[in-house]
């Protein structure tokens, strides 16, 4: 039987690693080109910046896998368009994100376990830290905020501690999802990138493939068609083949509260070591890479001065995505209470530690996407909303009913490793 997985992100490369192990024919169409990580000099880019050269729109010349837009004047979202999406450009870190899903009788457990079995996700070493990572942990625990070090997919013998892991991992000391997507190779599994899908075709009320625009317009045949674009691209295509995705989508806001001390080097070590864990957001220790190039206020301070306490917040669900791939999300006034509250915690943290003022606000920024096409507590048995054409699946972020304030490549997995095998028993 043959298969079409859409992305080869933390959904798309699980789903066809469990399909082609099944014995289905499978092949994966990936949007972007093979992933390559940042090889700039981070100094040569902070010329640039010097110079007032550098705008968002420039990434694209020595960070080319990475899309960001502006899906409202304050917010910026970040996609990885590029083999292993945006597992390539994470910092590694896998925890249980449930939120939402017990509300509809999902219970991924058994998915989380099997997928911590192999990927083997441990702390990174405490006396590799940087002495004010340290320092702002032990803040944190004095206020009562239970911190706990964040269990990471690095090999910390690999790790250069750069700091760059949202750039692509230079050594491969972090995991991402393309380890899977070789796997499925290594099995037999096609894999064509730069063919971005344009449309699911159906006749008859089934699937029958796909069309792409690779080299002019393609058609592609395959008796299941598996959507893992994330909550952008998958609606996109889902609208742009007269199908339904719902105008709610989340993002998992982050903000980050930047500080001052000097001789910091808080890019010496990987991001957000460590976290406290509240209702509707995480604290984490978190140097901002994108406000220090982009944003002004940040601007200014050296980056070995800089400190950073990240805000992740679970937003509300309302943000639409059209056909032709325009996105409009912005912060509701509920999120920006919630974000409020939590930047005020990051502060009492920080000053804590001893970072010194001025303390400013870094840029609105979201990279997990998702919601858009949400199951419901009729869709959980079969892990596919009802009204999909037969033969036509969904395997990302996207069924996630819940922003999760949380790192999400755990939950994209473990949904995709529930569907693929809910496929198999068709």
């Amino acid at each position: 039987m043959k298969a079409i997985v859409v992305g080869s992100g933390a959904g798309g490369a699980t789903a066809a690693r469990e399909l082609q192990s099944k014995g289905f024919d499978v092949t994966i169409l990936e949007a972007g080109p093979p992933f390559k990580p940042f090889t700039w000099n981070l100094s040569h880019i902070e010329l640039i910046k010097r110079l007032g050269l550098l705008k968002t729109g420039i990434t694209k010349y020595f960070f080319p896998q990475a899309e960001l837009r502006q899906s409202s004047p304050e917010l910026m979202l970040v996609r990885g368009l590029t083999t292993g999406g945006c597992t390539v450009l994470s910092c590694g870190n896998i925890v249980r994100a449930d939120h939402g899903l017990k509300d509809i009788g999902l219970d991924l457990s058994p998915e989380f376990q099997e997928l911590e079995d192999e990927i083997h996700p441990k702390p990174f070493p405490q006396d590799k830290w940087r002495p004010l990572t340290t320092k702002m942990f032990h803040t944190a625990k004095d206020l009562g905020l239970n911190p706990h070090p964040t269990p990471k997919a690095v090999d910390p013998k690999r790790c250069i501690s750069c700091g760059l892991c949202e750039l692509g991992c230079k050594t491969g000391a972090r995991w991402d999802s393309r380890k899977f997507m070789k796997q499925a190779v290594r099995s037999g599994a096609k894999l064509n990138t730069s063919s971005p899908v344009e449309k699911v075709l159906i006749e008859g009320g089934k699937v029958s493939g796909v069309q792409i625009k690779s080299r002019g317009v393609q058609t592609l045949k395959a008796d299941v068609v598996v959507l893992a674009a994330g909550g952008i691209g998958t609606a996109q295509i889902l609208k742009n083949s007269g199908l339904h995705a719902e105008d709610r989508l989340w993002a998992d806001i982050v903000l980050t509260l930047g500080g001052i001390s000097p001789d910091a080097r808080q890019l010496e070590e990987p991001p957000m070591l460590w976290y406290t864990s509240h209702d509707n957001y995480i604290l984490s220790s978190y140097l901002d890479i994108f406000s220090h190039l982009f944003h002004k206020p940040w601007r200014k301070i050296p980056i070995e001065d800089r400190v950073g306490l990240m805000v992740k917040l679970a937003d509300a669900e309302e943000g639409t995505v059209s056909a032709n791939g325009k996105v409009e999300k912005s912060l509701t006034s509920y999120d920006q209470e919630r974000m409020d509250l939590a930047i005020s915690q990051a502060r009492e943290i920080m000053e804590g530690a001893g970072v010194s003022e001025p303390f400013v606000q870094g840029m609105y920024n979201a990279g997990h996407l998702g919601g858009t096409v949400p199951l419901k507590k009729e869709d959980v048995p079969n892990m596919r909303p009802s009204w999909l054409p037969e033969g036509l699946w969904i395997a990302d972020l996207s069924l996630a009913p819940k922003s999760q304030g949380l790192p999400t490549i755990l939950l994209a997995s473990a949904l995709a490793l529930r569907v693929a095998r809910k496929i198999q028993e068709k």
